[in-house]
């Protein structure tokens, strides 16, 4: 039978259908959805949970002329597929293909770029403002945003400034109840009592100004229709509240959520996910975190850990499944999160505070003003350092080895394997006279028996693995896997040495003047940007010693890297065995 879907490639084929349609091209969306994703991969069960939204609003409103954000972004495959990109859809997330999130430059229906929550009231705000400024008053401005998004802090300082405003703004708080985890805190317990009905009379967004409406059952795409044909003839700030199901539509993926955010391969008739037998494999670092810690805190009862929204991704979770009254998820909230550990730390505790290293961005002034400043010992462990694959630009950790060395007080880590990054942790906790940041990177780590007896690392050291006489590869963190090998296969193995260098602050110094004296050329290898990351901070040591050997600096170059694969990604940066294996074997 010929679908409704294969007829629309625009919001204006959408519009040729009539009101009774809708729930059948609602069923044939989700199917769509879930055939590509099921083998192409990808986020799931957040696009599914919007399907029945994303039809009513592409119907009702007049996009790409009426402003659209959906916060966060991974929500929005549906909207994607209805908006001229059904056809390339099956290239989501892959080298050239599209992003897995809206993309200014994908799209013109793609009104606002957000990998990253809580962004989307301000900036949906920011056009309404603009429009009114224009004179344009008949364009409308929707912002989807979901409950774990605002609940963040940069979210109400959007409402609160939206509250005081006559701007035509509609915020649609899309409450399923979890994030990539499940919502946690004051807010989502108050918005659990006003779907129970059992809220007190004052209503919070009432109280802030806003018209609100709901909260209403989000699955109904005939009401939705409705509702939306009615807040479209209200004038100023409006919040609608509708209540869905994340992965609606896909048994399994109601029945999991946190597993079916991004599932990976599944059945698409099933759902049961599709399982790798690749017989046994070294573990993710996250896992080696999320262990290491659990073993340390059974020891030294001053450790807590922290993470905002991430407790599963990051591994904290075991910390919070064995010991739930010391390891804490405060939600969508990185500045709040910086704070909280440093404020412990004053009282003498231990925070681990486990934030991505694109997160760590939003707490940039925390990590300087509360923690660097004051000399407080929080234990910050960024994991998906580097370069992150198909999740793309707005996820890739590679600024924070140059955003957090330039800051004094500051020591940062990368560990070349499991053992060194339980030895970091293990070290770290047993004090230090102020914070440190250790990295590691998405993925697995190199070795299957990785649970060894916890030696201390003296910091500030780097470890020589290989003498070589005449050019030294400088290497930090898990790169310096890949380097053994590609000497292996090099013409000239010995003359190649390999320093797994480990602290980018503060740099080895004594090791870096041996290093200078005894090779004729240097080659820096780190997964962050070149500019002010490792190999600066090795060129500014050159230049201080008076050393004038050529440095070649293999780093993340001067632009965004685009999504793809970890290996396609590092190739798109220069940065990849090949053209490290190229460049050595040209040099004389």
């Amino acid at each position: 039978m010929e679908t409704l879907l294969s007829h629309i490639n625009s919001p204006a084929d959408l519009k040729k259908l009539t009101l009774d349609e809708l729930p059948r091209l609602a069923q044939e969306l989700r199917e769509f959805i879930i055939d590509i994703v099921s083998t192409k991969e990808g986020h799931l069960g957040a696009s599914l949970g919007v399907v029945e939204l994303t039809i009513a609003l592409h119907y009702v409103f007049d996009t790409p002329n009426d402003k659209l954000i959906w916060d966060v972004g991974h929500q929005a495959y549906g909207h994607k597929i209805l908006t001229g990109r059904k056809e390339i859809f099956d290239t989501n997330r892959q080298l050239g293909g599209i992003s897995g999130f809206p993309k200014r430059s994908e799209s013109v229906y793609d009104d606002f770029g957000t990998g990253h929550s809580s962004t989307a009231i301000s900036a949906i705000l920011g056009m309404a403002m603009a429009s009114k400024l224009k004179g344009d008053t008949d364009r409308q401005h929707v912002a989807v945003v979901g409950d774990a998004s605002i609940a963040s802090g940069m979210a109400f300082e959007g409402l609160n400034h939206l509250g005081v405003t006559n701007v035509n703004a509609l915020i649609i708080l899309n409450d399923n109840a979890i994030g990539i985890d499940p919502s946690v805190g004051a807010l989502k317990k108050y918005l659990t009592n006003v779907k129970a009905g059992t809220a007190k009379d004052e209503n919070i967004f009432e109280c802030l100004n806003l018209n609100y409406s709901g909260p209403m059952e989000g699955h109904d795409v005939k009401t939705l229709v409705g509702e939306l044909e009615r807040l479209k003839k209200v004038s100023g700030p409006k919040l609608l509240h509708i209540i869905t199901t994340k992965g609606k539509g896909l048994k399994k993926a109601e029945e999991d959520q946190v597993v079916y955010h991004a599932p990976g391969k599944f059945d698409k008739r099933t759902g049961e996910r599709i399982k790798k037998s690749n017989g046994a494999e070294p573990p993710k670092y996250q896992d080696v975190f999320g262990h290491t810690l659990v073993e340390l805190a059974e020891k030294n009862n001053k450790i807590v850990g922290i993470t905002p929204a991430m407790p599963t991704g990051s591994s904290l979770k075991f910390m919070m499944d064995k010991m739930p009254d010391r390891a804490f998820d405060v939600g969508i909230a990185e500045q709040h999160a910086v704070t909280l550990a440093a404020g412990m730390a004053t009282q003498g505790l231990i925070p681990f505070c486990n934030i991505y290293s694109t997160f760590l961005q939003r707490a940039y002034d925390q990590v300087i003003h509360d923690v660097a400043l004051q000399k407080l010992p929080v234990i910050f462990c960024l994991d998906r350092a580097g370069l992150v694959g198909q999740d793309g630009p707005t996820h890739h950790g590679v600024f924070d080895i140059a955003y957090l060395r330039c800051i004094p007080n500051m020591v940062v880590f990368a560990p070349m394997n499991e053992m060194e990054l339980r030895n970091i942790m293990y070290t770290a906790q047993l004090g230090l006279d102020g914070p440190i940041a250790i990295r590691y990177p998405r993925g697995r780590g190199v070795n299957l028996d990785w649970r060894n007896k916890f030696e201390r690392i003296e910091i500030g050291t780097a470890r020589c693995l290989k003498e070589g006489s005449k050019l030294a590869i400088l290497s930090i963190g898990h790169l310096g896997n890949e380097v053994e090998d590609l000497i292996g296969a090099l013409d000239k193995p010995e003359e190649v040495g390999h320093f797994d260098m480990r602290f980018v602050k503060p740099l080895d110094k004594s090791t870096l003047r041996t290093i200078f004296e005894k090779h004729e050329q240097i080659i820096t290898l780190e997964d962050g940007c070149k500019m002010g990351g490792f190999g600066s901070a090795v060129l500014e040591f050159a230049n201080e010693e008076g050393f004038s050997k050529p440095v070649k600096i293999f780093g993340v170059p001067d632009r965004f890297v685009e999504h793809g694969t970890i290996p396609e990604t590092q190739k798109l940066a220069g940065m990849d065995f090949d053209a490290l294996f190229s460049y050595i074997q040209s040099t004389p």
